[in-house]
């Protein structure tokens, strides 16, 4: 078996983004992670190639909130004044 594998288990993906296999599920199911279903029996794979966009994805996505939403220090404020 390839050190490197090119599709990952459900269970796979979330220990790499140290998350719950509930979560990974839900992301696949809402489209937000492309997966592919195998099997008579449901078996979930996502390529690895999926998985790195999806993070970068993530990345961006939280970039801009973090640029929409700057975080404001309440107690710095408050000495301001």
């Amino acid at each position: 078996m390839a050190d490197d594998p090119r599709f990952l288990t459900l269970a796979d993906v979330a220990e790499v983004l140290n998350t719950s296999g509930a979560q990974v599920y839900a992301l696949v199911r809402r489209g937000e992670l492309p997966a592919i279903k195998i099997g008579g029996r449901g078996q979930w794979r996502v390529e690895r190639v999926q998985l790195e966009e999806f993070i970068q994805r993530m990345y961006a996505e939280t970039r801009t909130f973090v640029d929409q939403h700057p975080f404001v220090d309440a107690e710095a404020e408050s000495s301001d004044s």
